[in-house]
């Protein structure tokens, strides 16, 4: 079965749902998968995902060489939110360079997509998804005849997003032939449709996305849209190990 969700209510369901025949594909085009898939690309030597600014700070005192990065309302988390430390890195794909995270550890919090993650932790897999490792990710689905694959959309606050729906309607879009014959949901028909009504110009597509809209209105973000909608520049699937650590999966 081919499905997909589209809003963090629905991760509470997830958590409780049996996943163990389920691989799991978590969206979060604006921005934070899109930023992880570019950290792996840039030679991070892996992501720990965790949902509150709290664990991430706990996980520094333990391991003083982690990198932190994150935000909550779109920027870089500081010292005022943390009551001890500045995160490293926000949640920009931009500043995830090879100079700065090459063969780093990284903790990483956002408002959505840490927790979509997060409460995908019973799948079978659970793969990092983003236009720029679309194809990538399409494939490896494609090898592995997969009975159900769940397309996990991250949203903004609590609410769909429209970019991470055109993201899994990319998807569905890519691996339909697999699921074709009565085995897709209607969800994932949904997501399909909408994937292909701005399928020929993305950029356009995004302007009418609430997340987009408010990257673009701040002068040291708005570049970031365009490159999270840049897609197949990067050619890793990233997998969240059963341990809860985002890595390449040819690592």
């Amino acid at each position: 079965m081919l499905e997909v969700t589209f809003t963090p209510a629905e991760f509470a369901a997830l958590r409780q749902r049996d996943l163990s025949r389920t691989v799991c594909v978590v969206f979060d085009v604006l921005r934070a998968t899109s930023s992880m898939v570019t950290a792996l690309a840039n030679g991070a030597r892996e992501i720990i995902p965790v949902s509150e600014i709290a664990e991430a700070v706990a996980l520094r005192a333990a391991r003083p060489d982690l990198l932190l990065a994150g935000e909550r309302n779109g920027i870089r988390i500081l010292r005022a939110q943390t009551g001890s430390v500045d995160f490293d890195l926000g949640n920009s794909p931009r500043e995830f360079t090879r100079e700065r995270v090459g063969e780093r550890s990284i903790a990483m919090t956002t408002t959505n997509g840490t927790r979509a993650l997060q409460a995908c932790r019973s799948a079978r897999r659970v793969l990092v998804g983003s236009f720029l490792n679309l194809s990538v990710v399409a494939n490896w689905v494609a090898s592995q005849r997969l009975e159900n694959l769940l397309v996990v959309c991250s949203g903004t606050l609590e609410e769909a997003s429209y970019e991470d729906v055109l993201g899994a309607g990319a998807l569905c879009d890519e691996v339909w032939a697999q699921f074709a014959g009565g085995q897709v949901a209607d969800s994932a028909q949904v997501a399909r449709e909408i994937y292909r009504q701005g399928s020929d110009d993305l950029l356009a597509a995004v302007q009418h996305a609430r997340n987009a809209r408010r990257l673009l209105a701040l002068p040291n973000l708005r570049d970031d849209v365009a490159l999270c909608l840049r897609r197949d520049s990067v050619n890793i699937v990233a997998e969240m190990t059963a341990a809860g650590v985002v890595r390449s999966l040819s690592d």
